[in-house]
């Protein structure tokens, strides 16, 4: 059932990738026309006291990470991180492609006022990484594949980790312990044997108002509710399987390109474009397009000279070197965090367009590479 799943997974974030590359290009497109104006000013029109951008990344987005959490909870019970031995690898890898991003970030900012956007370039879009890797069809090895999602599954709960401890404002701990008290109750469901779902949906939104109100940002309690669901070995018949199938379409071709639309409404005109120059445009820059693959490829370099990880004979150092490419594409994540990090309309959409130029040159340079390292045809027969 787990192949089923990540078949399905893959498939979708393939085809994801591209329609969020499709939306980046027509919001873009339109936000740079005379339209461009009430374009923008669309996302910001407000809905019951909220901004739609602002029910996007706060509500919404709430089911992207639900659904990184699933994913994250089936690869530990039951996919590639159930093995210690083989999650060491993608393990080190990304933490290698979370700590040097950061690392040169913190280097280019440190001692300006921009230095709290240390953690943008920490994460890997996994949607788009996934649909340019699905370009070169048949030539990507499996192993390849899946040492891909296991390093950016593990990146996006670094990412979470580092929103939960360094993007909390104002934190009301009473707020947070019922938060954590709807948490523990849905654990004793869990526990019970209890497999229906709507007790978990609405311990969910529970947990997620609650979140909202203590200054942790209301979208972690998506992550707490995929670990509260029953796993039970992942059958069809689980709670968590039901929950991941629902999941993965809507947000994939709804939830994500929504936030693509929203959050990528800039105008290259005035001082928002100036801004890309700015140390926290040149951070995120850098951090994306260089750490990335030096940190990857450092720190399985270390894993298996320490010998903490085998390196599979199939997973050749030229192709972790292409996903270290890859992984320089941080657009859902990376632009999240710049929304936590800043306050300053201008700066934020500089620092996206860093963001954008980054993601842009990781994925032609991993294709690139890869294009030219993968093997053909018969080769190709030969190292699977």
């Amino acid at each position: 059932m787990q192949k089923v799943l990540l078949k399905e997974f893959l498939d979708s974030e393939k085809s994801c990738g591209f329609i969020l590359l499709v939306c980046v290009a027509l919001s873009l497109l339109l936000s740079n026309t005379p339209i461009g104006e009430a374009y923008q000013g669309f996302w910001q029109m407000e809905v019951f006291g909220h901004s739609l951008v602002h029910i996007i990344n706060d509500g919404l987005m709430t089911l992207f990470f639900l659904l990184i959490g699933l994913e994250l909870e089936r690869e530990i019970y039951v996919g590639e991180l159930r093995r210690w031995r083989d999650a060491v690898l993608p393990l080190f890898a990304a933490v290698g492609g979370m700590l040097v991003p950061a690392a040169i970030y913190y280097m280019i900012t440190s001692g300006t006022p921009y230095v709290g956007g240390v953690g943008i370039p920490m994460a890997t879009d996994i949607a788009f990484a996934i649909g340019i890797l699905s370009l070169l069809g048949n030539r990507v090895p499996v192993v390849l594949k899946v040492f891909l999602v296991a390093l950016a599954v593990i990146d996006d709960l670094g990412a979470i980790l580092v929103i939960a401890i360094f993007y909390a404002t104002d934190i009301s701990w009473m707020y947070l312990g019922l938060a954590l008290l709807v948490f523990l109750f849905l654990l004793v469901l869990n526990r019970s044997n209890v497999l229906k779902l709507w007790p978990y949906l609405l311990g969910g939104v529970a947990m997620w108002y609650f979140m909202l109100l203590s200054g942790v940002h209301p979208t972690l309690s998506g992550v707490l509710l995929a670990f509260a669901v029953p796993f039970r070995n992942h059958s069809v018949s689980a709670p968590s399987f039901r929950l991941q199938h629902y999941l993965t379409k809507p947000i994939g071709f709804a939830v994500l390109p929504l936030f693509a639309l929203a959050n990528t409404a800039i105008a290259f005109t005035g001082d928002g474009l100036d801004n890309v120059f700015l140390p926290s445009g040149i951070g995120a820059l850098l951090g994306l397009l260089v750490g990335k693959p030096l940190g990857i490829m450092l720190f399985v370099f270390i894993a298996v000279w320490l010998g903490a990880a085998s390196k599979p004979k199939a997973l050749k150092w030229k192709y972790i070197l292409g996903v270290g490419l890859l992984a320089g594409i941080g657009f859902t994540m990376s632009i999240f965090i710049t929304l936590l990090s800043f306050d300053s309309t201008s700066l934020i959409s500089g620092t996206k367009v860093a963001i954008l130029l980054a993601s842009l040159l990781s994925g032609i340079l991993g294709y690139v590479w890869l294009t030219m390292v993968l093997p053909h045809g018969d080769k190709q027969k030969k190292t699977t």
